[in-house]
């Protein structure tokens, strides 16, 4: 990514007093709420992390003040990638859109936050996670996270961060093209456990769209470098509901599933990377078995 451009959609709000928060109640704590229950969630944060993953989004208390907040020398490198790998969707996206007759892309805004943040689908502390937010378009992430990648899931590097980055920004081509409302929709009528199936076959669509923006991003820039698609493959594989489930709790519960089994999101992702053909990433037509 060096001398690539950054991009003017980012909104630094790292040191920023937050107001009332959410909690999240469950039977995962620490670093699993991180890993288990937060990683790249789509839609709004309510719907998907309150009623899909049966979190248990409550009013928490007062939020933190973060006035103290110093950035550190990393810090400032990762918020510079971030800003670097969103401004690459960005040109990706816009072109692709053209390409493919979709319209004009409307470029998401990314929120960098510490400790606490408001947002248009709630508010939320950093062991959220890094979330897409369809009411205000908006990716939110604590730089912390990258930080924290290699101790909780064993995913280091910086194309697994950019893989989590990419992720969100495929939830906002959905919203662009009205596959998260329509999915949100249909799952407000369903059964949990049929709305999971559902929010899997989200997640599994933005693991691809993600690909694909690898790909497509390489060619236009030559950005990947030896080792690149290894790292993004090994963060792809350690958030598989199947493999933080046993992490969590020791055995897996397949009707909770909602971001889909490791070697599902591997195999998506790694057909994105493959194709860069955004038409290819149906995942919603095959069966439930065949993903």
């Amino acid at each position: 990514m060096d001398g690539r451009r950054t991009s003017g959609n980012v909104d630094d709000r790292r040191g920023r007093v937050s107001g009332k928060t959410l909690g999240i109640g469950g039977g995962i704590v620490g670093v699993i709420v991180m890993a288990a229950i937060t990683l790249f969630s789509g839609g709004s944060l309510t719907d998907v992390l309150g009623g899909v993953l049966g979190s248990g989004l409550t009013n928490g208390g007062v939020g933190y003040s973060q006035s103290d907040y110093q950035p550190t020398a990393e810090d400032e490198q990762l918020a510079t990638f971030a800003s670097q790998v969103l401004a690459g969707t960005e040109d990706v996206w816009t072109r692709e859109f053209q390409r493919q007759g979709w319209g004009e892309y409307e470029c998401p805004k990314l929120v960098l936050f510490s400790g606490s943040v408001n947002s248009g689908c709630g508010n939320a502390t950093s062991q959220t996670g890094p979330f897409y937010c369809s009411a205000d378009q908006t990716v939110y992430i604590d730089l912390d996270f990258f930080k924290q990648m290699g101790s909780t899931i064993g995913a280091d590097g910086e194309f697994a961060y950019a893989y989590v980055i990419a992720h969100e920004v495929g939830h906002h081509v959905q919203y662009l093209l009205g596959t998260l409302t329509e999915a949100h929709d249909a799952m407000s009528r369903l059964s949990e456990t049929e709305a999971n199936k559902i929010s899997v076959r989200l997640e599994l669509q933005a693991d691809f769209y993600a690909g694909v923006w690898a790909a497509l991003d390489n060619q236009m820039f030559n950005s990947l470098e030896e080792g690149d698609v290894e790292n993004a493959i090994n963060a792809a594989s350690k958030i598989g509901d199947d493999y933080l489930q046993r992490k969590a709790y020791g055995r897996e519960m397949p009707d909770s599933f909602n971001h889909g089994r490791s070697e599902q999101r591997v195999r998506w992702l790694s057909k994105g990377l493959r194709t860069g053909d955004p038409n290819q990433g149906d995942t919603f037509s095959p069966a439930y078995s065949a993903l």
